[in-house]
């Protein structure tokens, strides 16, 4: 009997036990469960505070793009008196010229809109006198530093075009080897020739290619729809690019400190081309570039073709004067100052003066869109 009750109690023990098991799973599982709900809940109650942020901001940015076409939202965009066009030797005196300038105040869209679609609103490309550009780079430069200009303005629907000069870009020719503007600008030249019928194209020059779109205007001046001078030379008849930068220069400027002359033909020759100092390119041409673009440009520029410098341009009324032309300055510029910039402007007025806030020389890479809307903007004149 002592023992049977002996296996009775431990069986008992053991069944206590047991269920004292069964009770600690259970309470286990219970606050696994309690746990799982409280994580699960706050999940739900921060996705509805996301979902309702994400809400709130599309409202935000639908409700000012309406109220952006229903004019009740103003925008500062970009605009300007028209200038009649003058003699391209005149001597009269300068007039001040209306600037526009590129930036506008930040609007509730700025988060949540990608700038392109801004800029591309409303362009309606049928109603163009013309959809097509044409890119001209500046010296040294080639059609590569277009880039981003090109990808935008495909993006809106424009037909576009960039050129690498004789000797530049991936153009196989030698730099040094360039006697003339005419056989510089060639590739340009040629392009236009070769256009269909009555088609016509937005010249777009930079630096440099300002005087070589210039001489493209004076052969072809029926093919030009519009001109546009981007931190470019725009010269008068008789000027040639050398001249309106020798008295800009003095010991201390930058340009003369950086540009290294080539001489291909001996040093007792005239210099063939025009190299610059890769140390001193970032603070010359990409003051306020991003630094990929400065890298691409470090390994893709060439030397700037001699000769072409040299030669002074010879425009008339009846050709380079019946093209509209657009100048786009670049405040912060250190190869072209903004006082050089405003002395071409002064000497022979554009249709209309345009600024670009912020930007460096090379605005196609420091404002690429600020840029790529004036560029829209332009085409769109009637």
């Amino acid at each position: 009997m002592g023992n049977l009750c002996a296996c009775l109690s431990e069986d008992k023990r053991v069944s206590r036990k047991h269920l004292k098991r069964l009770s600690n799973q259970s309470d286990a599982s219970a606050n696994l469960s309690n746990r799982w709900t409280r994580l699960r809940s706050l999940r739900r109650e921060n996705s509805a505070k996301f979902e309702e942020s994400v809400i709130h901001e599309q409202a935000i940015a639908a409700a000012a793009v309406i109220l952006h076409h229903s004019g009740s939202l103003p925008l500062d965009r970009s605009t300007s008196l028209r200038y009649p066009h003058t003699s391209t030797n005149s001597s009269k005196k300068p007039v001040s010229i209306p600037r526009s300038t590129s930036s506008r105040a930040r609007s509730l869209t700025d988060p949540f809109l990608q700038p392109h679609q801004l800029v591309n609103q409303d362009v309606e490309l049928d109603g163009l006198e013309t959809n097509h550009f044409v890119l001209v780079h500046g010296g040294g430069f080639g059609a590569w530093c277009w880039y981003k200009t090109i990808a935008l303005l495909e993006k809106g629907g424009f037909k576009v075009a960039a050129i690498d000069l004789t000797g530049s870009g991936i153009h196989s020719f030698e730099t040094n080897n360039v006697t003339s503007l005419s056989q510089y600008v060639k590739p340009l030249t040629d392009f236009l020739d070769q256009l269909p019928g009555e088609e016509k194209v937005i010249l777009v020059g930079h630096d440099f290619g300002g005087a070589c779109i210039s001489s493209a205007m004076e052969l072809f001046p029926s093919k030009v729809s519009k001109a546009v001078f981007v931190a470019a030379t725009m010269l008068t008849t008789g000027q040639s690019t050398i001249d309106i930068f020798s008295p800009q220069e003095q010991s201390d400027d930058l340009m003369r400190q950086a540009q290294v002359f080539l001489y291909a033909n001996g040093n007792n020759n005239s210099p063939t081309a025009i190299d610059l100092d890769k140390s001193l390119v970032r603070d010359l041409l990409f003051n306020q570039s991003p630094a990929k673009d400065i890298a691409l440009a470090s390994v893709s520029m060439r030397p700037i073709p001699f000769a072409p410098v040299l030669e002074k341009l010879a425009l008339t009324e009846e050709n380079y004067g019946r093209v509209r032309r657009f100048y786009i300055e670049t405040p912060e510029d250190n190869a072209m100052p903004i006082s050089l910039q405003e002395q071409m402007v002064n000497a022979c007025p554009p249709e209309r003066v345009f600024r670009l806030k912020g930007a460096d020389h090379s605005p196609f890479f420091s404002k690429p869109q600020a840029l790529h809307k004036l560029l829209v903007e332009i085409a769109k004149l009637t």
